[in-house]
């Protein structure tokens, strides 16, 4: 029961907020009494703990999964992109900012996780443009990792709507990839954001 309770947190959280949700909106959409999610939860902010945390291991496990399938580096980050889109495209606000604003200490807490597992992602995508003679091969792979880190997270915790949030990510993430792309890169870029605007 307890890992059901995550589930549907997590799912109303992302979609309609973490200060709008109650434990009340969890009981009713359960059809379940509060006492029952008090029996596990003993506050919301517990509960808002638990569901990032649960939020970053499918996150995680599907880049992992996106990153097996081996398409080309600058395809990767735009298949990655969409899946974050469809996750959060029933949300008004983004939830990053939300956490920032309404529960800081377990903001803290998610960014903290976030940044050794996200700077991981880059890295990896990165040597494997280099690799794939996408990206220029006399980067400093560190700068650039720091550069699109600070872009993607001061977009999602400064943005309050999310719409505008993906927006702003499309366009950091065009120029992140011209930034390192060699003339093959630059096509298969052209490439990807023909797709979006198709």
């Amino acid at each position: 029961m307890k890992d059901k309770i995550i589930a549907k947190a997590t799912d109303l959280f992302l979609k309609l907020g973490f200060k709008s949700v109650t434990m009340d909106d969890i009981a009713g959409e359960m059809c379940i009494s509060k006492k029952t999610i008090y029996k596990y939860f003993c506050n919301k902010e517990i509960l808002i703990e638990e569901s990032t945390t649960m939020a970053h291991k499918e996150v995680h496990q599907l880049i992992d999964s996106i990153v097996a399938e081996n398409h080309n580096a600058i395809e990767e980050n735009f298949i990655i992109r969409k899946m974050f889109k469809e996750m959060f495209k029933a949300g008004d606000t983004s939830p990053l900012y939300q956490l920032k604003k309404h529960y800081p200490e377990i903001y803290q807490q998610v960014m903290k996780r976030e940044i050794d597992d996200c700077n991981s992602c880059f890295r990896q995508n990165i040597e494997k443009g280099i690799e794939q003679k996408l990206y220029r091969n006399n980067l400093d792979i560190e700068t650039y990792v720091k550069f699109y880190y600070y872009l993607i997270f001061s977009i999602n915790e400064n943005t309050r709507s999310e719409v505008e949030a993906q927006k702003l990510e499309l366009k950091a993430l065009e120029y992140h990839t011209r930034a390192m792309a060699t003339v093959e890169g630059i096509i298969e870029l052209e490439k990807q954001l023909q797709n979006i605007h198709n």
